[in-house]
């Protein structure tokens, strides 16, 4: 498909610098390289320009120009996506939201926050529980993306098992239009049915529809009390059908993670620390939280009865603050870790939970069939299992020979169970191919008109979400 777009031209980088000043546009090649990728394989799609706004106004005034000269934008975070949302698949724009990076206030008596997109999530969440409050939702690059990223793929995380993923909790947005306009949808209010939910629409729009300036998102309580169970299993089946018996006993974890040996193992070379019982073909790392620790003993006696039913080796206790932060650490290192130790793919799959056990079959299955090697491990609580497809010794012909089969036949499956295509890494760039096997027509053509209605030149983050739009 021809370019449809106009490149950036002197006139253009001169009325950038006067919107957003001259240290807020970059063209060195080595910053376009940095804002061309993500975290998403080694795909480089390097912007002709990058802009870092710092208010609202700015972005207001960039994408007005951009919108008269049908320059394209694509909005970016921290750059941690795996679908290849933020990519500048078409060049023009990247617009970093690194600068608009404060937490406007947090507001005890109503129990919410108003934030900037660019504030770390971690550093938003250790602010709140400083105040004895609750941010829940904790993607494993908590430490390093943006709450706007969050927002733009609905981030999930091990807790989104008890405590819902983001689009739970956002109350409000204020966001620029691709025409420059601003609008505000929502705000404090823990009730509001005043028209459509256009606030909850944005939320893993993953920036195809606006660029979210401001966010007023809920916060919750925050837990006394927390314990960890690590329990290695010698099968990974069994492994999942224990967490559906857990929720069977009326317990919900706070988080219940399924770990493949593999991954433990991965993540153990990648950083030199021991993980318990690593020689185990799966883990089931689970979280109990809660307010009365004498309750939290007994849900975990509980829940240490139903692993040995099912046959896991042991049940391992972490209780104490360090023994936790360690063994998460390594949790949310396994997917850099994977990845390290050969060229990948990654998928997101999502099913019912109860289906995970099967889910967990069909993997091991297709690999067999199309003679490939996948580490899986996810978020095993909601049926969120990440596959990495490992090329290892292939030849670059092996590789792209089975690949793609083998995707196609593991999202048929997967839509098959009742999943679909991802759970929390969004379509972006690397999946959009695959939309029509789970999405028909006419769900298509309407979202297709939801686009247009907010971006008729289709200049914000072109090309993405969308199967035909290559």
């Amino acid at each position: 498909m021809p370019n449809p777009f106009t490149r950036v031209a002197a006139d253009d980088l001169a009325a950038f610098r006067t919107i957003c000043g001259d240290a807020n546009v970059l063209t060195e090649q080595a910053e376009l390289d940095i804002h061309g990728a993500d975290e998403t394989e080694d795909l480089c799609f390097p912007p002709e320009v990058v802009l870092r706004p710092e208010t609202a106004k700015q972005i207001q005034a960039i994408m007005r120009h951009c919108s008269a000269r049908r320059i394209p934008v694509t909005p970016r975070g921290a750059g941690t996506g795996l679908s290849g949302g933020a990519l500048p698949v078409n060049g023009g724009v990247s617009l970093s939201l690194a600068k608009m990076n404060r937490i406007l206030e947090v507001d005890t008596s109503n129990l919410v926050i108003v934030t900037q997109p660019g504030v770390i999530t971690q550093v938003l969440q250790e602010t709140v529980e400083a105040q004895g409050l609750y941010y829940p939702p904790d993607p494993a690059s908590r430490g390093s993306c943006f709450i706007g990223g969050n927002i733009a793929e609905c981030a999930g995380g091990p807790r989104a098992l008890k405590y819902g993923v983001t689009k739970d909790y956002v109350l409000g947005v204020e966001a620029v239009l691709p025409d420059g306009s601003l609008i505000r949808w929502g705000g404090k209010l823990l009730k509001n049915v005043t028209g459509y939910n256009l606030a909850q629409l944005l939320v893993g729009s993953e920036g195809t529809l606006a660029i979210v300036t401001e966010i007023t998102l809920k916060l919750i309580p925050l837990p006394k009390e927390r314990v960890c169970l690590v329990v290695p299993f010698d099968d990974g089946q069994a492994a999942a059908r224990a967490l559906t018996k857990i929720f069977m006993a009326r317990l919900t974890p706070s988080a219940a993670e399924y770990l493949e040996g593999a991954a433990v193992r991965c993540a153990e070379a990648k950083f030199g620390k021991s993980f318990p019982q690593s020689d185990a073909e799966a883990h089931l790392l689970l979280e109990l939280d809660g307010n009365d620790r004498s309750q939290l003993d007994k849900d975990a006696e509980v829940v240490a009865e139903i692993c040995l039913g099912e046959s896991a080796r042991d049940v391992l206790l972490a209780d104490e603050r360090q023994k936790m932060a360690d063994i998460w650490e390594m949790r949310r290192g396994i997917g850099e870790a994977v990845k390290s130790v050969s060229v990948y793919k990654e998928e997101d799959t999502v099913v019912p939970r109860a289906r995970l056990p099967e889910l967990v079959g069909v993997v091991r299955e297709l690999c067999r069939k199309h003679k490939l090697d996948a580490i899986t491990y996810g978020h095993a609580g909601d049926g969120n299992l990440h596959v990495n497809i490992l090329k290892r010794e292939l030849s670059d012909e092996e590789w792209n020979e089975r690949l793609p089969g083998a995707i196609t036949e593991l999202f048929e499956r997967v839509v098959a169970m009742g999943g679909a295509l991802s759970g929390e890494h969004g379509i972006g760039w690397v999946q959009k191919r695959y939309m029509p096997i789970v999405l028909g027509p006419s769900e298509l053509a309407i979202m297709r008109r939801l686009k247009h209605a907010f971006d008729p030149l289709g200049i914000l983050n072109p090309n993405k979400v969308f199967p035909d739009d290559e």
